[in-house]
Formats: structure tokens, C-alpha cells, sequence
């Protein structure tokens, strides 16, 4: 049970938010009244907030709260009855995947999506797709300049390797791997594309502290270095309070919170709804 006062895990000293030297921007991304209804069932309702560039800006809520809902409706998985999303400066409202990911946002999924029989490295190859120019045909012979394209993009993902610190698996099947470096791998394959928001759903579900530790030194350092900007759901409050700017709080597909991590800690509203005292 969620004690607003408590964190579970402490990150080092020189791993704490808000890293030295970012720079939080303006708006990058604006959510605007989104409603979201499966039949009768609504998902979210009026939902309104933002995203200013570069920094990390946290979802959560208790399960059910709509906060996977509410990452679909922003990268074109779902489409919402009302509302829109505003992505600098361009609004839409129906708008698909591949669509979102060609503006510069890419997104991880809270249960992994990755080609288990591939190695790590094709695995975060596959995030490069957008990025390519030439035709399948082209790729699949390697060449004249699709075998120069290739080699480049190669380059790219192996420094993102480097990067999650990955390289003596480089080859290894994904399958093969344990489940907070398929974790990694994952977060590769979405840094692959370059985004400029990052979308990530629970990347620390179901890893121990040490692997959670790890995971948020890299979500600080693709924060700070490649001034990547993060949305970030997550159900580890000591997670959120450590690494976050700002924090929303969802409550059965409602807005109940918003502020910073001081500020939603000391919500009545959130409290309750944690505590269970409410419903």
C-alpha cells in the first residue's frame, strides 16, 4: 500500500533529478479534454494536462486508472471521442502509430514486444525502420547505398549499446536474456528512433532494486544527455518522487492530481485514493 510520505528505492546521489545543468523548456506536448469510451465503459474523461521539453513528467494512479489509455490515445493506439493532443504546435486527433512516431514520439510497452528470437542488435535495428530510405528490396540485396545505409544506421544502434551498457549480449537472442535486459533492450529499440518525447510504460515492472536502480540512471541519462523529454508511467512511488519534474494522478480515468512530486505527495485527493478511503 502507497504511503505518499515514503519512497521504496534511493538512487545514488549524482542519479537524483533534476540532473545538473537541464534545462526545462515550454510546452512540447498538450493534452486537451481527452474523453475516451469503450462502449459504455468510459476510460478517461476530460482529461487535460503537458509536457514541457526535456523534462520527466510522471502518470500514475492505482490500477485501472486509465494511464496505459492515456499513453495510447498519444501515440495513435487509440483514438478518443473528444479532446486532442497538440505535439509542437501541430493538434490532431486521429492520427496513427506510425504516423506519431514519424513526429518524434516513440513509446516502450508494459509487456515486451520484442522479437524473441532475434539477437539485441537486430532487435534495436528494428527502431531504425523509420529512419531508412531505402526500399525493401534495396535492403534485403545490401546494395550501393543500402549498404551504406545500413552500416550507418548500424553504427547508430551499436552506440545506443554501448550506451545501456548491452555489449557482451549484442549478438545474444532476446529470449535468451533476463528480464530486466530485455527491459533494456526495449528502451534501445524505442532510442533507436531518435524521439523526441519518449513514452514509457512501467519500465521497471517486475525487477528487483537493483535492476530498478539501473534502469533509472539510464531514463536520467538519456533525460540529461540526449535531452530526450519522458513520459513516464510507473506504480513505484519511490521511483516517481526520486526521477520526476512533475507528476499527474489518474483516478478511474479521472484527473485527480497535478503538480510536483512535493505537491501530489501532499494531495488529499491522491491520498485517498491510494488509501482506498475514498471508494
Amino acid at each position: 500500500m502507497y504511503d505518499p510520505t515514503m519512497t521504496d528505492i534511493q538512487l545514488p546521489p549524482s542519479s537524483q533529478a533534476p540532473a545538473t545543468g537541464r534545462k526545462i523548456g515550454d510546452v512540447i506536448l498538450e493534452v486537451r479534454n481527452i474523453s475516451l469510451r469503450f462502449g459504455g465503459v468510459k476510460a478517461l474523461t476530460d482529461i487535460s494536462f503537458d509536457v514541457r521539453e526535456h523534462e520527466i513528467r510522471a502518470i500514475i494512479g492505482p490500477n485501472g486508472a486509465g494511464k496505459s489509455s492515456m499513453l495510447n490515445c498519444i501515440n495513435g493506439v487509440y483514438a478518443p471521442q473528444e479532446g486532442a493532443i497538440t505535439f509542437r504546435g501541430q493538434t490532431f486527433k486521429h492520427m496513427n502509430s506510425r504516423q506519431v512516431a514519424e513526429m518524434g514520439v516513440a513509446r516502450t510497452f508494459q509487456n515486451l514486444a520484442l522479437f524473441k528470437g532475434m539477437s539485441v542488435l537486430d532487435n534495436i535495428m528494428t527502431g531504425r525502420n523509420l529512419r531508412m530510405k531505402s526500399n525493401l528490396f534495396l535492403q534485403a540485396l545490401r546494395w550501393g547505398p543500402a549498404e551504406r545505409e545500413e552500416i550507418a544506421h548500424r553504427e547508430k544502434v551499436e552506440r545506443i549499446i554501448d550506451f545501456l551498457e548491452i555489449q557482451p549480449f549484442r549478438k545474444t537472442p532476446v529470449g535468451r536474456l533476463p528480464y530486466g535486459l530485455q527491459k533494456r533492450v526495449d528502451l534501445g529499440r524505442a532510442l533507436a528512433m531518435e524521439p523526441q518525447v519518449l513514452l514509457l510504460d512501467e519500465p521497471m515492472a517486475g525487477m528487483n532494486v537493483e535492476e530498478k536502480q539501473d534502469m533509472c540512471r539510464f531514463i536520467l541519462d538519456v533525460n540529461d544527455e540526449f535531452g530526450t523529454t519522458v513520459v513516464l508511467i510507473e506504480h513505484d512511488m519511490g521511483v516517481v518522487m526520486d526521477i520526476s519534474d512533475r507528476v499527474v494522478v489518474l483516478d478511474y480515468g479521472k484527473k485527480i492530481g497535478d503538480g510536483t512530486p512535493d505537491e501530489v505527495r501532499g494531495n488529499e485527493d491522491v491520498i485517498r485514493a491510494y488509501l482506498g478511503t475514498e471508494h
